[in-house]
């Protein structure tokens, strides 16, 4: 068991043995559920690029360039803040 101390700012550090089992590095995020049972389930969220990879592929879809792309967002930002 490890244990943790809540900062007067509300912050809570995870222990470096809890942080390895999990596998997470700073930057990650971590979702904090409550059990019925009034017990704090830390679950990580890692995304990995072969998991998101190709999530936006519709099929049929036309493939964008990035100068076509930079162009819609700009033409939608002067339409917006006129």
């Amino acid at each position: 068991m490890a244990l943790a101390t809540i900062t007067t700012k509300g912050q809570l550090t995870i222990p470096k043995d809890i942080r390895d089992s999990l596998k997470l590095n700073t930057g990650d995020k971590v979702e904090i559920f409550i059990s019925d049972k009034r017990e704090a389930i830390i679950r990580p969220i890692s995304k990995k690029v072969d998991e998101i990879f190709c999530k936006l592929h519709k099929p049929g879809r036309k493939a964008v360039s990035f100068e076509e792309m930079e162009g819609a967002v700009r033409n939608r930002m002067r339409e917006q803040f006129k």
